[in-house]
């Protein structure tokens, strides 16, 4: 994608490569932007760039609603409830 190339040359001199530096970065350049700015990009990306942020979306959404409700997290043994 044009838009994250282009971000990656102008600061790969300054990020180590780790997860904060990408969350810091993209986090601190979509501040800058507005629904307008972001909607063009998007209009710019493939169907597969599309499908993919769409899906890392809806799968982060997801995520924090099971943790939200609890889901996934260890539950104490129901003695009259045995899966065996």
């Amino acid at each position: 994608m044009k838009f994250i190339d282009d971000l990656y040359e102008f600061y790969k001199d300054k990020l180590v490569g780790d997860e904060e530096d990408a969350v810091a970065l993209i986090l601190y350049t979509l501040q800058e932007h507005t629904r307008e700015d972001l909607m063009k990009l998007i209009a710019e990306m493939s169907d597969e760039e599309v499908f993919q942020m769409v899906g890392q979306y809806l799968i982060g959404q997801l995520k924090e609603k099971m943790a939200r409700e609890g889901l996934g997290q260890h539950r104490p043994v129901d003695e009259n409830h045995k899966i065996h």
